[in-house]
């Protein structure tokens, strides 16, 4: 069986626009709706840290991912976001399989 995957990417919004993130995620889900392998998504906001946020995508597989991800739209698709990226963790994203669920 092959796993599902969740996908973070860790966002934050600017200190004159604390809703762009917002803003961003809503366009790039319009954009996502339809996509082959996406599950869902969600916006999280931090509770310690209005600015602060994880978009946290969930796909059939990696595979399903990594197609997209490969494809033509992603860039476009995503663009919206990639200004707000939070690298201040490191990488400014996480790619996880799902190992057990209840």
């Amino acid at each position: 069986m092959t796993a599902r995957l969740r996908v973070l990417i860790f966002a934050a919004a600017p200190g004159d626009d604390p809703d762009a993130v917002v803003r961003a995620y809503h366009r790039i889900s319009r954009d996502l709706r339809g996509t082959p392998g996406l599950i869902s998504n969600e916006l999280l906001r931090a509770t310690t840290d209005e600015a602060r946020f994880i978009v946290m995508s969930e796909w059939e597989s990696v595979e399903a991912f990594e197609v997209w991800e490969r494809g033509s739209a992603h860039k476009g698709t995503t663009a919206p976001l990639r200004q707000y990226q939070d690298s201040s963790r490191g990488a400014p994203f996480g790619l996880y399989e799902v190992a057990a669920a209840y």
